[in-house]
């Protein structure tokens, strides 16, 4: 007969770690909210502490583990997967600071690296953003996904009844698997789409998409 130690031993080996590296960005504490309802531990890393904590108090009743962090290099060395959702200008930086404990891991890519104006990309047409965090991080394994969820889709992700799909593109079947199980997690339903050199479409699917709706968000006003 398993003990009850036993059991709570298996749950903790099953458990995944997931640092999510800039948690108070819009982005990132949505994914924390929405990981926060399942079986996981997760570290919060930022550099704004007040707003660290308090996204931790919000969190606290919830079923999944949490640990406030204000170092990603620390955050990210106990990590099974590892979560940007840093601003896009921030992301090289970001990649130094992980670059020695993130070795092996799953890197997860959430920016869409548009200007200011949401006229542009910064990344040429044959790059992307997912890509040259993948060649600042080449030991790792990047994913790219939830870059073209928005924040609001978070609190309620749900279409005519159906968890609504978020598109997942990388080049490790194994961590595409990982992922989807994260994203399923999540709220969201996984769709696949190709290596990640489909986050290019992704990431300018994303700008298309913010320009209609700036547009007709003038019209309307107009």
């Amino acid at each position: 007969m398993v003990s009850l130690y036993q059991q709570k031993q298996t749950v903790m080996a099953q458990r995944k770690t997931i640092a999510i590296v800039g948690a108070t960005e819009k982005r990132g504490s949505s994914i924390a909210r929405n990981l926060s309802k399942g079986n996981y531990r997760l570290l919060l890393m930022s550099d704004d502490v007040e707003k660290l904590d308090a996204l931790k108090r919000e969190l606290v009743d919830a079923p999944a583990e949490m640990e406030a962090i204000a170092c990603a290099k620390e955050a990210c060395w106990e990590a099974d997967i590892i979560i940007v959702t840093t601003p896009y200008e921030q992301e090289k930086e970001v990649a130094e600071r992980i670059k020695e404990v993130a070795t092996g891991k799953i890197i997860i890519s959430v920016s869409n690296p548009l200007d200011h104006a949401y006229e542009k990309l910064f990344p040429s047409p044959n790059n992307s953003a997912a890509e040259e965090l993948q060649r600042l991080l080449p030991y790792s394994k990047v994913v790219k996904t939830f870059s073209t969820a928005y924040v609001e889709n978070f609190a309620a992700p749900v279409v005519e009844g159906q968890a609504a799909d978020t598109f997942v593109a990388g080049n490790n079947g194994d961590a595409i698997e990982t992922v989807s199980e994260m994203i399923r997690d999540a709220g969201f339903n996984p769709f696949v789409v190709g290596d990640l050199s489909m986050s290019r479409a992704l990431e300018r699917m994303q700008l298309l998409i913010t320009q209609k709706t700036l547009t007709h968000s003038r019209n309307w006003d107009n």
